[in-house]
């Protein structure tokens, strides 16, 4: 058998999705585990820091030091130069908007990172000092979320930015 009939015999791989779908999915990735992340600290002021509190946790710390951050990278990287590009002035101040809620995001992280490290680790932990600063990073990535799927995003579609994943 030739190498061309081989290859013709292998399964069709789907398209990568663009990249903006992958965005709006994470999208709602980050917001199930903000929601688990407000969960949490709730369970942990009326239950204490039993294991499956502190692996949820471990997980959640994993999630946002890694894929949270993965994902402001590739917008930052893959979506916002083109909308700065566009001409567009109303555009051009969300995405600056957005760029500095990328900076407010990080510096409250890392508020809650050494927190939640040491509640995973079963070090004492200040659950009231951890409710507000995870309600104040909630309340911001909510509200940054929105106006990227509600704004952002939808014009970044219609002017074709970011229409393929690399």
């Amino acid at each position: 058998m030739s190498t061309r009939t081989a290859r013709s015999q292998r399964p069709q791989r789907e398209p990568a999705p663009p990249l903006l779908d992958v965005l709006d999915q994470m999208h709602q990735r980050i917001l199930g585990s903000l929601a688990e992340l407000q969960q949490l600290v709730e369970r942990a002021q009326r239950e204490g820091a039993d294991v499956a509190a502190r692996n949820d946790a471990r997980a959640l710390r994993a999630f946002f030091n890694e894929h949270a951050r993965q994902h402001h990278a590739s917008e930052e990287s893959e979506v916002f130069p083109a909308l700065l590009d566009s001409g567009d002035a109303e555009l051009v101040g969300h995405v600056q908007r957005l760029q500095q809620d990328h900076g407010w995001l990080d510096v409250d992280w890392y508020e809650i990172d050494p927190m939640l490290d040491a509640f995973a680790e079963g070090i004492g932990t200040d659950l009231e000092a951890l409710r507000v600063a995870v309600q104040v990073y909630a309340d911001l990535y909510r509200d940054h979320i929105s106006l990227e799927e509600n704004v952002v995003y939808p014009r970044a579609r219609e002017i074709g930015v970011a229409a393929s994943r690399r």
